[in-house]
């Protein structure tokens, strides 16, 4: 499906991987796993087409597609059914049929006549294609995605980031695409969902390349797994499945210390008795020798896999503030005739911690992105109370600026630091020398979710509003966010799909949506985060 020879791939002047050659068959359902940064990003989409190598070839044989992280649509006027059915170029036949059932109509003869005679040539174009069996299959992955039909109905412009990409899983699977490259592909799902797509994907038999963090799904789903070392610059192939991977990777490290530790005890032998000829003249040339032996013993090793580096993240001290620094009155939102939510109120006291909970479409998204002032209520007023400072992470990064870099992304959030502080801050979540001066739109999904945090620490705020904060990072970056939402001393209202992200919020109080109501958080709402 995919074959890949002597790869190079680049980030800016920074060497991600060199001279990578492998396959990808029918049947082969590959994890693509490593750090973030690590370069699993900027490879799917060399693989996909949608960029190109520093070196090498990458052939494809068969369709192809390719679900980004951030996927965008061109037209957001676009009905998100017919996005969906755009996969097999039905949208287009559908829309003529609906088109020409009202020329049929048609008062006027002349039009009625050519519609009726057009008509049978358009459905047996709808037939070919799969007719009402395709329609019902296509309506069937939304719904099991989490897509309703309510949803379906509406314009890509009215859903959320997480419902676009929902929309865009939705049309992947319906394509019967013959190799598939999913880049995170359980963000925005529920629990019931994420099942789904799970033994889905155990069926698929095309090719599939997988970036998760979800290991539930690496364990069900993969029989290979391409490990991405950074500090190497190369990809580990594993031909197993997730659980005998994580078991050999230990292995192999445990084997790669041992390596190098024999060889340098034999090197540094070697060397202290090169030293040592080195005095008489006559074993200049067998002191030289040796010396060139001790090297060649250390150039043939492995390189020994370095720790991967971790952002440490902590959340500012926030300012001092009244003791209400946050109100909202009676919110609604409608799309049209579509009522997202209504009369909803909501005080955030200085410290509070408050979590957002509803069904996929409830409006949650909508709700932060009105409390901090990116869109505006149908009805109703958010006001600010003394000594306000708000910090918002959105969850499709909204917040930065992807025409900017990611120093002056940071420049600019943070007008009162020195070039020097900034680049400290930058550094401490792993954007060095010439990572800074990448634009924030060739940014892996990772490195966003890091470049955004990293704006929240320099903002001072006392109000922090978390939209999915911890999507797209690994395990160890994860714990990090985990730890900064305890330790955080301002309020904050968080929206998730992470248990862990709750239990480490430690919520007073829950609002739920689309209905408004708020309550004191008991461990029963605990069962209900992963489900909406």
């Amino acid at each position: 499906m995919i074959a890949v020879q002597d790869l190079e791939l680049r980030a800016g002047a920074r060497l991600l991987m060199d001279s990578v050659t492998f396959r990808v068959d029918a049947g082969d359902k590959v994890g693509l796993v490593g750090r973030n940064g690590a370069g699993k990003t900027t490879l799917t989409k060399v693989l996909a087409g949608d960029a190109m190598p520093a070196a090498g070839t990458v052939t494809r044989n068969g369709e192809v597609g390719y679900l980004p992280q951030d996927p965008r649509t061109g037209d957001l006027e676009v009905i998100a059914r017919d996005r969906i059915l755009s996969a097999r170029d039905l949208d287009g036949v559908i829309r003529r049929m609906r088109a020409t059932e009202e020329d049929m109509a048609s008062s006027d003869p002349a039009v009625s006549a050519k519609a009726m005679d057009r008509y049978p040539r358009l459905e047996e174009q709808f037939q070919a294609k799969g007719g009402y069996a395709s329609e019902s299959e296509a309506g069937a992955i939304a719904g099991n995605l989490g897509l309703d039909e309510r949803l379906l109905g509406q314009p890509l412009r009215t859903l959320s980031g997480g419902q676009r990409r929902r929309v865009e899983l939705s049309r992947i699977l319906f394509a019967g695409v013959d190799t598939m490259l999913l880049d995170e592909p359980t963000n925005h799902l529920d629990a019931e969902s994420i099942l789904w797509l799970r033994d889905y994907l155990k069926t698929f038999p095309g090719a599939l390349i997988v970036i998760s963090h979800d290991v539930d799904l690496l364990g069900e789903t993969v029989n290979k797994v391409f490990y991405l070392d950074a500090n190497r610059s190369v990809i580990d192939i594993y031909s197993m499945g997730w659980a005998r991977y994580l078991e050999q990777r230990e292995t192999d490290e445990r084997r790669r210390k041992r390596e190098r530790a024999n060889a340098e005890k034999k090197a540094s032998a070697l060397m202290a008795q090169a030293d040592k000829m080195r005095a008489k003249a006559t074993k200049a040339v067998a002191a030289q020798n040796m010396a060139r032996r001790a090297e060649r013993l250390m150039g043939g090793l492995e390189s020994e896999r370095a720790s991967d580096k971790v952002a440490h993240l902590r959340f500012p001290t926030p300012a001092k503030c009244g003791r209400v620094p946050l109100t909202a009155e009676s919110l609604s939102k409608s799309y049209g005739s579509l009522e997202v939510f209504t009369d909803v109120d909501l005080a955030i006291d200085r410290g509070t911690r408050v979590v957002v909970l509803g069904f996929n479409g409830a409006g949650k998204t909508t709700l932060l992105r009105m409390l901090a002032g990116v869109d505006r209520p149908d009805s109703g007023t958010v006001t600010p109370g003394h000594g306000l400072k708000l910090g918002y992470y959105a969850q499709e990064h909204d917040t930065l600026d992807i025409d900017r870099t990611v120093l002056e992304n940071m420049r600019s959030n943070a007008p009162d630091l020195d070039d020097t502080a900034v680049r400290n801050v930058l550094g401490s979540f792993l954007f060095s020398g010439d990572d800074v001066h990448k634009p924030a739109d060739v940014l892996s999904g990772g490195e966003k979710t890091r470049l955004a945090l990293a704006t929240l620490v320099v903002s001072a705020a006392n109000v922090l509003l978390l939209d999915e904060p911890t999507n797209n990072l690994d395990p160890a970056s994860r714990e990090e966010v985990l730890g900064a939402i305890e330790n955080y001393e301002g309020a904050i209202v968080l929206v998730t799909h992470d248990e862990g992200a709750v239990k480490a919020l430690s919520p007073d109080r829950v609002l739920l949506l689309p209905d408004g109501d708020e309550d004191l958080w008991n461990d029963t709402y605990q069962d209900l985060v992963s489900l909406e």
